[in-house]
């Protein structure tokens, strides 16, 4: 029987990954059938509201970095999609805060490797952080680098000429060298690249250490479907969110604005829009070192229409 392949997606928070995929998404090959499983930090699952196709099979793994819920939950997760859709390709996008190496055992692993052809792992990377030590010190950067078959610069647009060229040259140092490594904006990845060669990878499940997961904070909210929020003041909110949470590392959400529905997209003092196909619910969530959540909550109903 023909083997699924699966392409498993990491990069740190804010990098763009959701946004990569579905550049992916809209550039599928016709004669593929696509699934997707998104793995979040948090309880509520933004990126899969975001990644919402009437066509496409999105499952969602949520409450906790992939390393730590691979195991039963994501072998259930992708046997029942492999049962149910019978795709030629899976992607599954791992959380900013996964440890993919034990992932990719699971996905090797009986009953799964039965069934699955791992393929390129591609890792997403700002180069504003790749090049500076800081990052690179920590376990789990270098754990989301080090797998890597196929490395990707995003963000292109925001980084200076000095920085593109100092990201060029470590890429071109890692030992072993990657497949491929690519440079994009607003994570416009060639199809092509999830068929890059995938590199043998030792089977080995590295203990979690105690990293910046430890120190952060996750909350989320859903709304009804049937209430709408006012454009301009959720413009106000997102513009407001580095005062009102101090600390933050991460916002995001998916609301109901007049008759279409937007997703909200806050990482590295920026954030974006985009429509969606979503219409469950609407949902917000955030990730930071410590903040007030009635008072946020409050400042949510406030964009209610």
């Amino acid at each position: 029987m023909k083997k699924t392949i699966v392409n498993l997606f990491t990069g740190f928070l804010g990098v763009g990954k959701t946004t990569a995929l579905c550049h992916l998404i809209e550039h599928r090959p016709a004669n593929e059938k696509w699934a997707i499983i998104v793995n979040e930090f948090g309880e509520v699952g933004i990126d899969g509201a975001a990644l919402s196709q009437d066509e496409l099979a999105v499952a969602e793994i949520a409450g906790g970095c992939l390393c730590c819920v691979a195991g039963p939950q994501m072998t259930a997760t992708v046997a029942t999609l492999l049962r149910r859709e019978r795709p030629d390709r899976l992607l599954i996008e791992a959380s900013g805060l996964a440890h993919a190496a034990g992932v990719i055992d699971e996905l090797r692993a009986k009953p799964l490797g039965e069934a699955l052809e791992v393929g390129a792992v591609l890792t997403l990377v700002d180069p504003r952080q790749f090049i500076q030590s800081d990052y690179l010190r920590q376990p789990l950067y270098r754990d989301q680098v080090s797998i890597a078959d196929v490395l990707v610069a995003n963000k292109i647009d925001t980084a200076d000429v000095p920085t593109m060229e100092a990201f060029r040259q470590q890429a071109g140092a890692l030992f072993p060298p990657k497949s491929l490594v690519g440079e994009v904006r607003n994570g416009e990845l060639d199809p092509a690249w999830l068929n890059a060669a995938a590199a043998p990878k030792p089977r080995y499940r590295p203990a979690v250490p105690d990293d910046a997961a430890a120190q952060w904070r996750s909350m989320g909210w859903t709304f009804e479907p049937e209430q709408a929020f006012d454009g301009e003041k959720l413009t106000r909110f997102f513009d407001a969110l580095p005062t009102l949470v101090p600390g933050l590392v991460r916002a995001k959400g998916v609301f109901k604005v007049l008759d279409s529905w937007v997703w909200l997209n806050w990482a590295a003092g920026q954030w974006g829009a985009a429509q969606v196909s979503w219409r469950r619910d609407s949902r917000f969530e955030l990730i930071a070192e410590d903040f007030d959540a009635a008072a946020i909550e409050g400042k949510l109903r406030e964009c209610f229409e």
